[in-house]
C-alpha cells in the first residue's frame, strides 16, 4: 500500500490544475548506462548553477556596488531583484510544463539562463544590472523543480531514492561553493566573472540534456493561462518579498512603505487564494495541499529550511563581525557542513525506499536540533575547532533532511501533477528562507541591544572589574572617551554573541517541535517509491 491509498480521493474534475483531469499520459522507460550519468550529470550541473548564483553575489556586493557608484545598500537589490523575480515565476513551473513541454522548458531554461548571466555580466549601470537579474530570476524558476522530476524519470522506481540523493547533494554543496567562489572570483579577476562562468556550464547542461531527453519529451499541450491568478502572484509575492528584504533596513513597521506591502501581500494573497481554488485551470495547483502528505510535509520541510538557512546568514555574520573571522576564514568554516552530506546522502537514498521516510527525517530534525544546541554553547573565546566540529555533524543532519520529506511530499502524486507539485513545494521551501534570514538577522539584532543595555548597566565605578579594565586602559594612553568606545565594543561582542547562542538555542527547541508535521503525515510505504510514483 502506498501513501497514494491512503489519501483521501480527489474530485476528478480537479486534480490537475490545467487542463481538467486527463489519463496520466504513459511514462518513458528508464535511463540506463552511460546516458543515465549523463543525464543524471547534465541535470545536476544545471541545478548547482541555479543554486550557485543566489550566492555567489552575497561577497561581491561592496565591489559592485564600488565600480557603479552606488551604496552598498543599493547594490543588494542585485540579490533582490532576483529572489523576487525567482519566487514569483517557480509556482509557474506546473503550468509552463503543460504549455512548452518539461524537457523543452528544462532547456530553454537552461538557456535564457545563460544569455541573461552574459548580460549581468556586461551591465554598464546598477539599472540594467538589476533588470538583467530580474530576467534571470524569472528564467530560473522552473529549473529546480523540473530537475527533480525529470531525474525521478530517469531512475526505475526503486533507485528513485539515488536519484533524489543526487539532487540534495547538488542542491546542498552549491550554497556552500558560492561566497568561497565568488569571493575568490571578485578578489582575484573581477566581479562579472561571476555571471560570466555560468556560460559554459549552462551550454554543456543544456547540450546533453537536450541530446538524451529530447525524444522523452511528451511535447506541449494549449493550456488556457489565467491571467488573473498570475497577475494576483505577481502582487502578492512580489510586495512579501520585498517587504522581507527591506524591512529590516526601513525598521520594518513603523515605514509606511512596509505597512503598504504588508497590506497589499495580504489582501492580495487573500484575492488569490479565492481565486485560485474556484478556478477550472488554475496557474498553481492550490489543490495539492489537500493532501496530507504534501501538506505537512511541506510545511515541515519549508519552516525547517527557514530555521536552516536563518542560521546558516547568522553564522559567517557573527563570525566576521564580531569573532574576528576574515571571509575566507569564515567560509572555512561553514564550508564543511557538505563533507557528511555528500558521504551519508546515498545512503539515504538508497534506504529510503525500505526505511519509513518519517523515521529517516526524524534523524535529521533532532541532529539539527543537537547541533545547534552545541552552537548556543559559544562564547567570545571559542577557538576554530570548537566552531567546526558542529559544521561538520550538521552535514549528517543534510543528508537526512531533504530526501526522505521530498519522498514523503511526492507520494502518490501521479506524472501529470509532479511539475506543479515540485513547483509549489520548492516556492514554499524558498519563500520561507528569505523570511527565515529577515527574522533572524532583525532578532538577533534586537535581542543584542538587550544584552548591550543590560551589560552596560553594570559597567560604572562601583564595578571593580569595569574600574580595573578602565584603569588599564587609561595606563595605556587612552583618553576617557577612547576607553569607554573600547569598552562598549567589548560590550558589543559579548551582546552579539549571546544574542546568536539565544537563536541558536531556540531554533533547536523548534526543530525538535517540528516533528509534529513530520508524524502528521501517512506512512509512504516504499518511500522514494512512491515519490517517484509520479514518474512511472
Amino acid at each position: 500500500m502506498t501513501s497514494a491509498a491512503l489519501d483521501p480521493p480527489v474530485e476528478p474534475a480537479r486534480a490537475v490544475s490545467a487542463p481538467a483531469a486527463t489519463a496520466s499520459p504513459a511514462a518513458p522507460a528508464p535511463l540506463a548506462g552511460g546516458a543515465l550519468v549523463l543525464g543524471t550529470f547534465a541535470l545536476s550541473l544545471a541545478t548547482f548553477m541555479n543554486v550557485l548564483d543566489t550566492s555567489i553575489a552575497n561577497v561581491s556586493i561592496p565591489a559592485i556596488a564600488g565600480d557603479m557608484g552606488v551604496s552598498p545598500s543599493q547594490g543588494t537589490w542585485v540579490i533582490t531583484s532576483f529572489a523576487v523575480a525567482n519566487a514569483i515565476s517557480v509556482p509557474l513551473t506546473g503550468w509552463l510544463t503543460q504549455r512548452f513541454g518539461p524537457v523543452r522548458l528544462f532547456v530553454l531554461s537552461i538557456l535564457l539562463f545563460v544569455i541573461a548571466s552574459w548580460l549581468c555580466g556586461l551591465a554598464p549601470n546598477i539599472g540594467m544590472l538589476i533588470v538583467f537579474r530580474v530576467i534571470q530570476g524569472l528564467v530560473a524558476g522552473p529549473m529546480i523543480p523540473l530537475s527533480q522530476t525529470l531525474l525521478l524519470s530517469s531512475y526505475p522506481r526503486a533507485k528513485a531514492g539515488t536519484a533524489m540523493a543526487m539532487w540534495a547533494m547538488t542542491v546542498l554543496v552549491a550554497p556552500v561553493a558560492g561566497p568561497l567562489l565568488g569571493g575568490w572570483i571578485t578578489d582575484n579577476i573581477s566581479w562579472p566573472w561571476i555571471f560570466y562562468i555560468n556560460l559554459p556550464v549552462g551550454l554543456i547542461a543544456a547540450a546533453i540534456t537536450w541530446s538524451i531527453y529530447r525524444t522523452r519529451d511528451p511535447g506541449p499541450r494549449k493550456t488556457k493561462l489565467d491571467y488573473v491568478g498570475l497577475g494576483l502572484l505577481v502582487v502578492w509575492v512580489g510586495s512579501l518579498q520585498i517587504m522581507v528584504d527591506k524591512g529590516k533596513e526601513l525598521d520594518w513597521f513603523n515605514s509606511p512603505q512596509i505597512v503598504i506591502l504588508a497590506a497589499t501581500a495580504v489582501i492580495g494573497f487573500a484575492f488569490f487564494l479565492a481565486w485560485e481554488l474556484t478556478e477550472d485551470h488554475p496557474v498553481v495547483d492550490l489543490r495539492l495541499f489537500g493532501r496530507r502528505n504534501f501538506l505537512m510535509g511541506t510545511l515541515a520541510l519549508s519552516v525547517a529550511y527557514g530555521l536552516f538557512f536563518g542560521n546558516v546568514v547568522l553564522l559567517p555574520l557573527w563570525l566576521q563581525q564580531y569573532m574576528g573571522y576574515t571571509a575566507t576564514w569564515a567560509g572555512l568554516a561553514t564550508a564543511p557542513v557538505g563533507v557528511l552530506a555528500i558521504i551519508l546522502s546515498p545512503w539515504v537514498g538508497k534506504n529510503v525506499s525500505k526505511i519509513d521516510p518519517r523515521k529517516l527525517a526524524t534523524v535529521a530534525f533532532i541532529g539539527f536540533g543537537i547541533v545547534l544546541w552545541m552552537r548556543s554553547h559559544f562564547n567570545t573565546q571559542a577557538d576554530f575547532e570548537t566552531i567546526l566540529i558542529p559544521t561538520i555533524l550538521q552535514g549528517a543532519a543534510m543528508a537526512f533532511f531533504f530526501i526522505p520529506l521530498q519522498a514523503v511530499i511526492f507520494s502518490g502524486l501521479t506524472p501529470d501533477r509532479m511539475p506543479a507539485a515540485a513547483g509549489l513545494s520548492n516556492f514554499v521551501r524558498i519563500t520561507a528562507g528569505a523570511i527565515g534570514t529577515s527574522i533572524f538577522t532583525t532578532a538577533w539584532e534586537d535581542r543584542a541591544i538587550l544584552h548591550h543595555a543590560e551589560i552596560a548597566e553594570t559597567v560604572n565605578r562601583s564595578n571593580s572589574a569595569a574600574s580595573l579594565a578602565l584603569g588599564q586602559l587609561g595606563a595605556s594612553g587612552y583618553d576617557g572617551t577612547q576607553s569607554l568606545a573600547t569598552i562598549n565594543r567589548l560590550i558589543d561582542v559579548q551582546a552579539y554573541t549571546m544574542a546568536a547562542t539565544d537563536l541558536f538555542l531556540l531554533s533547536a527547541a523548534l526543530f525538535i517541535a517540528l516533528l509534529v508535521f513530520v508524524w502528521m503525515t501517512r506512512p509512504a510505504i516504499g518511500g522514494a517509491g512512491a515519490a517517484a510514483g509520479g514518474a512511472h
